[in-house]
């Protein structure tokens, strides 16, 4: 018995039409599948424009309400979908995270996932009903509701393709697939065909928007399969697979970007053991993401660190930052959001040496100044200035030879 999750985005719920249109490529999936779970983002901007509402009326509202508030947008979704199936005479139950039995953790905005019940799902299913879930959402054991963060959505499916022991999960959204570069920057750039998992949870960590970085954590972790393709068109998409399912692993297999990251500098720390230590733990308490980290080499004692962090984080960072830099005796603070994040990634980057020294000169080579290097196996990463991020795509694209005009 074949059982699939199937993942549509904000953009592919935008509106009622595009609703039937997902009711019926789900109809016909049924054809051919024994058991379709759907889950949904909110339609269209509502994430954006909930967010709005808040901050018309609170300048910091509670992270609890926000849950609260940020929960409804999916469950309008969900339940509009479910009603446009029954209309096309296909059974269909819509349910929310409470009633999936999606447990998560206590993190309001940014909660992890501890466990999927799923049973009553299971048994809709052996109903031959579609069940559609709202994503997004969880609840905590003391029936909180909480919310997975920023394309939580793709989380859920994930999440829920592997408790079910589904045969894949399907990621339907607004672009074809995985390319080398985001289409919308680079006119040229490639469709992939497959992509590793720790390729694509570098992709999704350093600013490609096709898949939320912790859902790819989630598909490795359990081995789940995805595949990611568009929701307009019946074209081939990209498998987002284990590395033995890719016989050639191509050094470079993307450039990916982050233009939304903020830098953050504390000047005079005093250099001794426990201060980065007592700086980052503040920071991570507080649910902030940290990126990027340097630390400038000792002088009279005293030391500079520097690391970046989401912009939707910078606010609260600041906050937490000045606090803990007076604690610290630190000698001043200073915060810039005029950068961007470019990153290399390929997983043929470990059997092949001077990757870094070739992306560098690219980048020299446009009068482009870095500001800031992270590595790991896999990837590179280095902060420009937020004005040069296109050109440095753009050249690190070309350099590396991904267009699909390069590859034939």
């Amino acid at each position: 018995m074949s059982l699939v999750v199937q993942k549509y985005g904000g953009s592919s719920v935008a509106d009622a039409e595009k609703i039937k249109k997902v009711a019926k490529r789900v109809v016909e999936a049924k054809k051919r599948i024994d058991h379709i779970v759907v889950v949904v983002s909110a339609l269209g901007d509502t994430t954006d424009e909930l967010l709005s509402l808040a901050r018309q009326v609170s300048s910091s509202p509670p992270e609890r309400e926000m849950d609260m508030l940020l929960s409804t947008g999916e469950q309008v979704s969900m339940a509009l979908l479910a009603m446009a199936l029954n209309e096309l005479g296909q059974e269909a139950i819509s349910m929310t995270g409470q009633q999936v039995e999606i447990l998560t953790d206590a993190g309001h905005t940014r909660a992890r996932i501890r466990h999927i019940g799923a049973e009553r799902v299971i048994r809709e299913l052996r109903r031959g009903r579609v069940v559609v879930v709202a994503g997004f959402q969880g609840v905590t054991t003391d029936g909180e509701i909480t919310t997975l963060g920023r394309g939580g959505s793709d989380t859920t499916a994930v999440a829920l393709a592997a408790a079910l022991h589904a045969d894949y999960c399907e990621i339907y959204t607004d672009v074809d697939g995985v390319f080398t570069a985001d289409p919308r920057l680079v006119s040229n750039a490639r469709k992939l065909d497959r992509v590793s998992y720790m390729e694509m949870l570098e992709m999704a960590a350093t600013g490609a928007k096709v898949l939320q970085a912790r859902s790819v954590e989630y598909a490795r972790k359990y081995g789940v399969r995805l595949y990611v393709r568009s929701s307009f068109h019946e074209g081939e998409g990209t498998w987002v697979v284990s590395e033995d399912e890719i016989m050639e692993k191509p050094i470079v297999s993307a450039v990916t970007h982050d233009f939304s990251e903020a830098k953050i500098t504390v000047k005079g720390l005093p250099d001794k053991p426990g201060v980065a230590a007592q700086l980052f733990g503040t920071l991570a308490e507080a649910n902030i993401n940290v990126d990027m980290i340097i630390q400038n080499v000792s002088e009279n004692a005293l030391a500079d660190i520097s690391f970046t962090v989401g912009q939707e984080d910078l606010a609260k960072a600041k906050e937490v930052t000045l606090k803990i830099a007076n604690q610290l005796g630190a000698e001043d603070c200073r915060f810039d959001e005029n950068i961007a994040k470019v990153s290399l990634i390929g997983a043929g980057m470990r059997s092949h040496p001077g990757v870094a020294a070739s992306m560098f000169n690219a980048l020299a080579d446009k009068g482009i100044n870095i500001e800031m290097i992270s590595t790991s196996p896999i990837k590179i990463s280095c902060v420009v200035r937020k004005e040069e991020g296109e050109k440095a795509v753009k050249a690190l694209h070309e350099h590396f030879g991904l267009s699909s005009e390069a590859n034939g």
